[in-house]
């Protein structure tokens, strides 16, 4: 798992611009899937083929694309200014590495220095639109040689393990959910299943188009979530906690998930000793608020790996989290079965 959520994290794909992401993953799942489709949004539909058929299709479905930047102006002296793509705290932008263009030009998001501003100024964060990308060139027309507007801006960040299996890097939400369902395509399923690695999550567009086209019965939604174990949160506001396995949803801001489904999985994995715990937050929100509204409405199951540091560059899951999560996800097929009306 580690590996391969190293393959996938260090590729680029802010909303609008996931084809890098997508590529990669046709290329590894093609000898294990019978059908594969990119809808004219850009989402991949993938059918793996099980053991027994299904009266109505499944689905499990992760976003490919990341939070990042569109380049929204370019200033006469050479700076490029940026459109968040997703939601992005700009406390945690100032001195980021960032790649911008189809060239990927390296560049560092930049503010002026402390020196130069106010005591008023030094009372409060700095917002999106006082940042700005220095690629170090000195005019418009020489940024222009390389970069236009609209062109996507990527967070440039290393990928590597820390501590007890730790692994820390951007995309992690939600290249993590790819991952895992990767990992199912390329395995034996005991039932015929759908697969979606869907594009715009972060700005809320392409789920509800392949929804709409497989009109399934039960969806599974693979995502990071927000773990909150940290100092300055206390015991009772932390959503959720790394080491404490896959993260179940009862509800959020856009769906409420569906009592009888996930009371049934999870009774299954208390059963197989896979460890799990509820979402403790309803904030936010997934690919299954568009999914389970589409056509006659489908059974909703929010899954996710605890991630700390979300939206930004510097995501950490821990690898075991991910390994239950998994077996959460093959638990889903499994009860999903052929009679999930």
């Amino acid at each position: 798992m580690k590996e391969l959520l190293k393959e996938l994290c260090t590729l680029d794909g802010v909303a609008g611009y996931e084809e890098e992401v997508r590529k990669a993953i046709e290329k590894r799942i093609a000898p294990h899937v019978s059908e594969m489709t990119v809808d004219p949004l850009g989402n991949l539909i993938v059918f793996k083929q099980g053991a027994k058929k299904r009266e109505r299709p499944v689905l499990l479905c992760a976003h490919m694309d990341e939070v990042g930047f569109l380049v929204r102006g370019i200033t006469d002296d050479g700076m490029i200014r940026l459109a968040a793509a997703g939601g992005i705290d700009p406390r945690v932008l100032i001195g980021r590495r960032m790649k911008v263009g189809p060239q990927k030009v390296p560049g560092v998001i930049s503010l002026k220095a402390i020196h130069l501003t106010t005591p008023e100024e030094r009372k409060t964060a700095p917002g999106l639109h006082q940042l700005y990308i220095d690629i170090g060139a000195q005019s418009k027309a020489e940024v222009e040689k390389l970069v236009q507007i609209g062109d996507p801006a990527f967070f440039d960040s290393a990928f590597y393990e820390m501590g007890d299996r730790c692994v820390k890097g951007k995309a992690i939400d939600d290249r993590v959910g790819c991952a895992v369902l990767i990992k199912l395509i390329e395995s034996d399923l005991p039932y015929d299943t759908h697969f979606v690695f869907s594009v715009g999550e972060e700005v809320g567009r392409g789920s509800i188009v392949a929804a709409q086209r497989l009109n399934a019965a039960a969806c599974c939604i693979v995502e990071g979530t927000t773990a909150a174990d940290m100092p300055d949160v206390p015991k009772h506001c932390r959503s959720t906690s790394q080491r404490e396995g896959a993260v179940v949803s009862i509800m959020d801001k856009g769906t409420v998930y569906n009592r009888e489904l996930y009371r049934r999985i999870t009774a299954e994995a208390d059963r197989q000793g896979v460890r799990w715990q509820y979402r403790k937050s309803a904030n936010g929100g997934t690919d299954a608020g568009s999914i389970h509204k589409a056509n006659a409405g489908c059974l909703a199951f929010g899954l996710a790996a605890p991630t700390r540091y979300i939206h930004c560059a510097c995501n950490m899951v821990h690898l075991p989290d991910v390994e239950e999560v998994e077996k959460m996800a093959r638990i889903f097929i499994q009860e999903t079965g052929e009679n999930h009306d």
